[in-house]
């Protein structure tokens, strides 16, 4: 049963939009009211998976179809902790101080990078979590198309992998998508170049080597910024250029070391007296 959003407190550390013009003090347990989406994102609220994708699209958050057929075709109570709270347009914990993202950021994600996951493409994911987002992009490259996550938590690469055999199995199995330890400033040089990169956590600033590690007419879009974070699109044109475009202001948690992340979930866990 869906529990009234007044009653629900997000992670501080959670993935989701922020109004541009709107300060980060704001709080953030209640919906935003101006923005890219205006005020539907928060609203965008299921019963079940067909209802939130369906309910993202009627909301103007998902308009390519295939974005989504691709999220139709991926459950996300498949990819949460707790699967009561599967289908509510918020962040959900996931262990080891990291979140699933809002689904409708997840949705904006992929419309970013619609024009980039077509059959045949190569993607990064960088902190690719409990790997939904894996999941759906691969159903975006396919067929012939491969799909690269990383993280630095081998416990979430464990999850990530279970997780996707649920339903998802055939993906792994056939190669489509692979998952692995990994520093995400680093990226995935050895499976360079990729036509889409996604990163999952907030860095101080753009990682190089995820800028040299995009192909020709590839996209990236991460977020950057310590407190004040932007989500950035950044695109590298046919002749090597970058060019990169501020979208909106967010909220994510912070590209970070293994030791680091692991120290946070402790300091986290211990406050709410679960140590």
């Amino acid at each position: 049963m869906l529990v009234p959003f007044s009653r629900r407190i997000l992670p501080v550390t959670a993935a989701l939009l922020i109004p541009q013009f709107t300060l980060v003090a704001t709080s953030i347990t209640s919906p935003y009211t101006t923005g890219i989406f205006g005020d539907m994102a928060w609203r965008s609220h299921g019963a079940n998976n067909e209802d939130l994708v369906n309910t993202l699209a009627r909301n103007g958050v998902v308009n390519s179809g295939r974005v989504k057929n691709a999220m139709l075709r991926v459950d996300r109570g498949d990819f949460v902790l707790d699967r009561s709270d599967a289908y509510y347009d918020s962040p959900q914990p996931i262990g080891h101080a990291a979140t699933i993202s809002a689904p409708h950021m997840h949705a904006h994600i992929l419309e970013l990078l619609e024009g980039h996951l077509k059959p045949g493409a190569r993607a990064l994911d960088v902190g690719s979590g409990s790997g939904y987002l894996l999941a759906v992009m691969a159903e975006m490259v396919k067929p012939g198309g491969k799909v690269f996550g990383i993280e630095h938590i081998p416990e979430l690469v464990e999850f990530s992998i279970k997780n996707l055999r649920k339903h998802n199995g055939a993906l792994l199995e056939d190669g489509t998508i692979h998952v692995q330890v990994a520093d995400g400033f680093n990226g995935l040089p050895e499976q360079a170049p990729f036509n889409a990169i996604h990163v999952g956590a907030a860095a101080p600033e753009i990682p190089q080597a995820l800028i040299d590690q995009l192909a020709p007419g590839g996209r990236l879009v991460i977020p950057v910024g310590k407190y004040m974070q932007e989500l950035l699109q950044v695109d590298k044109l046919a002749d090597g250029t970058v060019r990169k475009t501020p979208l909106m202001g967010v909220m994510y948690v912070p590209l970070t070391s293994r030791e680091q992340q692991e120290k946070s979930a402790r300091v986290r866990e211990a406050a709410m007296g679960m140590t």
